[in-house]
């Protein structure tokens, strides 16, 4: 297997892109249960807490660059041979494999869920799985450009769904964000690392970059995705500190369909079912670039095509969702796998740059000693 990847041109994306990439990936699921989370350790500071998460992502996504510079044209997997050996870099590889699969799940159920929990409480798992699935094998059979075309033109759809925020914004009770400033630094960064499964997903760029055009331009949409994203986190957690009583929103699940519910139009009514209807606008992205990370991943690691493991995958994940029953099961798999992305996604790059660094230092002494 080779370290860089030799990528064809009518393949590459200009760099631009990754800003939709990065904000689309990270705007899921997680975003609609995120303000309870944070508020549980951080309480009325949450938008404290998040900028500490916002401020530790730009130092991974740094560690990230970094390590990628080290190669002309590599990706998590080529790193992971290059570094460990063929044995270990496959065994590791795969790990990551496993752990997109897992976030793949994981999203999946959650949406899932909330279908269930606001629209159709009786519908079986697998039927809201085939449909979603459609949409996601239609995207990723595409291709890369594709994957990214859909990332971007429902990004700019979705986008204006912030606008039903209107109404609550007009109701917020100033009082609820008094006092400022009193929770003591280990309670917000407990606040910060549960930003880790809403922020997670960023992790996208150790696959996807050795199929950026222009990479000298890479850094700036990245950095502009990540602090779009936390602009939009911060605003729906204000939001919902203002709008909901603090033992209120200690037990609301899902504090953002709460506040579009209730919203309203003289010509509307139950945006909130509109809203979870439209909310698979924001979940494919996420879904159909994990799905691609995947099927790549098994092509550099085991040769095999992406084709095959687009629908291998699709048929496993339609199995496994059957034996998801109960609340507890979904929640203990969120829970699991917010656990897992904040090692994998948030410390491994930065355990993993010091051995890129050495190594980099070792063969360069090493060729100089030679000459």
């Amino acid at each position: 297997m080779d370290i860089n990847v030799t990528v064809k041109s009518n393949l590459q994306i200009r760099a631009f892109y990754l800003f939709f990439i990065i904000a689309g990936v990270q705007i899921g699921v997680g975003i609609i249960g995120a303000p309870r989370f944070v508020f549980l350790e951080a309480e009325r500071d949450s938008w404290l807490a998040i900028l500490i998460g916002f401020l530790f992502i730009c130092i991974v996504v740094g560690a990230m660059f970094m390590i990628l510079q080290q190669y002309e044209n590599a990706d998590y997997y080529g790193i992971h041979i290059d570094l460990f050996g063929n044995w270990l870099g496959k065994l590791m590889g795969t790990i990551l494999i496993l752990f997109l699969a897992g976030s793949f799940l994981s999203i999946l159920m959650t949406y899932i869920q909330v279908i269930q929990i606001f629209l159709y409480h009786g519908l079986p798992n697998w039927i809201i799985t085939s449909l979603i699935l459609i949409l996601a094998l239609y995207t990723v059979l595409g291709g890369i450009r594709v994957v990214v075309g859909v990332t971007f033109v429902f990004f700019i759809i979705t986008i204006s769904l912030l606008v039903v925020l209107y109404d609550p914004l007009l109701r917020l009770n100033m009082y609820n964000y008094l006092p400022m400033f009193q929770t003591p630094l280990p309670d917000l960064l407990k606040g910060a690392k549960a930003t880790a499964y809403t922020f997670s997903g960023f992790e996208i760029l150790m696959f996807i970059y050795p199929f950026i055009k222009d990479k000298q331009k890479a850094k700036l949409p990245v950095y502009l995705g990540l602090t779009f994203t936390t602009i939009i986190f911060i605003l729906i957690t204000m939001i919902s500190i203002g709008y909901f009583s603090a033992l209120g929103l200690k037990n609301i699940d899902w504090a953002l369909l709460i506040l579009v519910k209730s919203a309203s139009f003289t010509f509307l009514e139950r945006l909130d079912y509109i809203v979870v209807i439209t909310w698979i606008m924001v979940i494919i992205p996420n879904l159909v670039l994990l799905m691609w990370a995947i099927a790549y991943g098994i092509k550099r690691l085991y040769n095999f095509q992406q084709r095959k493991t687009h629908y291998i995958f699709a048929g496993i994940i339609l199995i496994v969702v059957n034996f998801f029953h109960f609340d507890y099961q979904i929640t203990k798999l969120t829970d699991t796998i917010a656990r897992i992305s904040f090692w994998v996604v948030y410390i491994y790059p930065l355990l993993l740059l010091p051995i890129v660094l050495i190594k980099k230092k070792r063969k360069s002494q090493g060729g100089d000693n030679a000459s």
